[in-house]
């Protein structure tokens, strides 16, 4: 019985050092994804946001996410957005080193149809200070009543 009761606890200990060794490895690996750089940077979650299809009048708002993957801070100076249907917000104070921060954008849904609107960013980062993001979708148009 002793021996069973051994065996299990080395098989268990085995399996909890292999399991927190390729824990370690993947988050080494997301971290040499995200390459530092010489002065402010900017490295987002995603470039696009895809609406889907939504209902007319629903909720426009979403957000971009994004870190600062540089060594100085990072100062956005404007968000603009592509036509007045699409109102971007900014972070006004300086993102640090390795801080988050986030853009906001609000789509106006009254508007049916398809649509592809873009938000330009312009901000300190070295070697991409303007920076270009998507976001699509459908608005359904509202449904007639007989």
């Amino acid at each position: 019985m002793k021996k069973i009761l051994t065996l299990l606890f080395v098989l268990s200990l085995g399996i909890t050092t292999a399991t927190a060794q390729e824990t370690s490895k993947k988050a080494k690996k997301i971290k040499a994804t995200v390459a530092k750089v010489e002065g402010a940077g900017m490295v987002f979650v995603n470039e696009t946001i895809d609406y889907g299809t939504i209902a007319r009048n629903s909720d426009g708002k979403r957000e971009f996410v994004f870190t600062n993957n540089g060594n100085a801070p990072l100062i956005i100076t404007n968000a603009q957005g592509s036509c007045g249907c699409t109102v971007p917000s900014s972070p006004k104070e300086p993102i640090m080193p390795g801080s988050k921060g986030v853009i906001g954008v609000k789509y106006a849904t009254d508007r049916v149809g398809p649509f592809t609107k873009t938000v330009t960013i312009t901000s300190n980062a070295a070697g991409q200070p303007t920076k270009t993001l998507t976001i699509k979708g459908n608005v359904l148009p509202d449904e007639v009543k007989s």
